[in-house]
């Protein structure tokens, strides 16, 4: 297998529905998909990229097509998909990300930003150096920012505070705990790959030592184990339900929960879950069509 090649699984849809066709995506392949809109045409381009060939099987293409019909009844205008599987180059794949990712500030405390940004931070501002990897998060998406600011808001100076992230993908939020003064933290995902790019990713920032990252599948979480002040869970409404009981196991007693990934129509049914277990909602953000939330116990 040639190290310098890549495959991409990309789809063109209309813009209006770009963030919710990246998490159909990042759902059905089991990495974080990227995505990024041409101004000129009014198209996004929503991809997935793998270091092996990849192919579509027709169950695969019936899944995207169910998925796309989903998207159409929640009001948003996908256009006509065309999907296409193509192997490039890597340097092509790292170029097109330097276009596309721009330093981003989350208030007066962090600052995020590519390595070949020459952006300073403002003082007191604590710096993330983040790369794209092939699973990521860049912090650009609606959910992953209002979990950055929810990670900003809930640190309390002069305590301690264990902090769990849940499908970490490039370990921004874990990155994020640790310079903001979190521990101990621990991160999972069931991508092996996302592991891999988010633990590369704390040691650049050289904060190796302060976070635990494994390859765990959430559906298998073990429910008993140490307990967690705050723990972020960016998933899919259905799995944030389903996974529940398991997340909350593990959650302290004066602990909070900040939950995204949720689609608007979506959020009622994951707020009456966490109610009906003993939670009420404390803090809500929406943005486009997602919505994501903060539960503490009653």
């Amino acid at each position: 297998m040639n190290p310098k090649t890549l495959w991409r699984i990309a789809v063109h849809i209309c813009a209006e529905a770009e963030e919710a066709v990246a998490e159909l995506f990042t759902s059905l392949f089991g990495r974080a998909a990227s995505s990024y809109s041409d101004l000129e045409t009014g198209l996004s381009t929503v991809t997935v990229y793998f270091e092996q060939p990849a192919r579509l099987t027709a169950t695969k293409r019936s899944e995207l097509a169910l998925g796309f019909k989903r998207i159409r009844e929640c009001g948003l205008n996908v256009g006509n998909p065309k999907i296409s599987v193509k192997k490039m180059p890597r340097q092509d794949w790292a170029e097109s990300w330097k276009k596309h990712f721009r330093p981003i500030e989350v208030g007066s405390k962090l600052l995020i930003k590519p390595s070949w940004s020459k952006r300073r931070a403002k003082k007191r501002q604590a710096t993330i150096i983040l790369d794209p990897g092939l699973s990521f998060g860049t912090g650009q998406h609606p959910t992953t920012e209002y979990c950055l600011r929810e990670v900003v808001r809930r640190r309390k100076s002069g305590t301690e505070a264990a902090f769990l992230d849940i499908g970490t993908g490039s370990g921004i939020l874990a990155i994020a705990a640790a310079r903001l003064g979190y521990g101990p933290i621990e991160a999972f995902d069931f991508d092996a790959e996302a592991v891999r790019v988010a633990s590369a990713n704390a040691s650049r920032n050289r904060l190796s030592n302060k976070i635990h990252f494994f390859e765990q599948d959430v559906l298998r979480f073990p429910r008993t184990g140490g307990k967690y002040s705050v723990i972020c869970a960016n998933l899919i409404s259905s799995l944030l339900i389903e996974v529940r009981d398991r997340i909350l196991a593990r959650l302290s007693d004066e602990g909070t929960v900040i939950v995204a990934g949720i689609l608007r129509e979506e959020f009622e049914k994951v707020r009456r879950a966490y109610e009906e277990a003993g939670f009420e909602l404390i803090k809500c953000g929406a943005r486009k069509e997602w919505r994501s939330g903060t539960f503490a116990w009653r």
